[in-house]
């Protein structure tokens, strides 16, 4: 298994090659608290915040930080911190939180067609050459590669879900701002009411606005993303199910277990058993 590893003061990129007797050896925890872009060939299973994906064709997965995910097959995964990449001057379609990291269809994967993945291979390619130099614009030149495979995947997502009229993209763009207030706010606010006041407009035009290209409610983006969170909490902490309930802004255990329940089709306990028991994560 090839691993390269840069450090530049605070800044951070490694790359890592693994295949079906490799795998095994990526291990969740080394790369969790990093922004990572998942090169998978056809034919490998991903899973990425507890949605599974068989791949037909070769595959990029765009994981953040703290996001569960777990994978077999061949590839390479390339992970950043934020402060190799994510500073504010960047476009906001292709920063840490940018479309192919935060869209409203959750979908966090672009599928490559042969000269898409050709030129996949080669742009990664370059920046494992790249990082093999000690030129002083090393560093600079990994991050243009790094950026020329975002651009180029975030047009393709683009494309794939039909954002080309600018009506459809502002509105999805609006979605996604709502998206993003809900992650600054889910542990605090609970209620479709609390991002309305944030967003200056009425609860009524907020769910108006998010049903034209959403098949979910805002209420149903602020219970998914409080649910997902309390998964993640279930597998990678020992918190008990009291403790990740008022970790969320949930005084009452038994309504924070009602809720899970309703919205996992499970218990806490259960979703803790079934991901924490014979399972490896990654």
């Amino acid at each position: 298994m090839e691993h390269l590893l840069k450090h530049f003061f605070s800044k951070t990129i490694g790359c890592v090659d693994f295949d079906t007797t490799t795998v095994d050896d990526i291990r969740y925890d080394d790369y969790n608290p990093f922004i990572k872009i998942l090169f998978i060939e056809a034919g490998a299973e991903v899973m990425v915040d507890f949605r599974e994906y068989t791949l037909e064709q070769d595959a990029l997965f765009f994981i953040k930080d703290g996001q569960w995910y777990k994978f077999s097959g061949k590839g390479t995964l390339l992970y950043y911190n934020r402060d190799f990449y994510c500073i504010q001057i960047h476009d906001k379609e292709v920063a840490c939180d940018g479309l192919l990291y935060n869209n409203v269809y959750e979908i966090p994967v672009v599928f490559l067609d042969a000269e898409a993945s050709r030129q996949t291979r080669q742009l990664i390619q370059e920046i494992k050459q790249e990082a093999l130099h000690e030129e002083s614009s090393m560093e600079e030149m990994i991050r243009i590669y790094l950026k020329q495979l975002i651009i180029r995947s975030t047009r393709m997502w683009k494309k794939t879900h039909d954002l080309a009229d600018s009506n459809i993209a502002q509105e999805v763009e609006f979605i996604r701002k709502f998206s993003q207030l809900v992650e600054a706010h889910y542990t605090t606010h609970h209620n479709v009411a609390d991002y309305a006041n944030l967003l200056n407009i009425t609860p009524k035009a907020l769910s108006k606005r998010i049903s034209r290209h959403s098949s979910k409610s805002p209420n149903d983006i602020i219970k998914e993303r409080i649910i997902l969170e309390a998964k993640r909490l279930l597998i990678h902490t020992d918190l008990s199910v009291k403790e990740i309930g008022y970790k969320l802004g949930y005084e009452d255990p038994a309504y924070f277990v009602r809720l899970f329940t309703n919205q996992a089709d499970t218990s806490p306990l259960l979703f803790r058993k079934k991901y924490t028991e014979g399972e490896k994560v990654q």
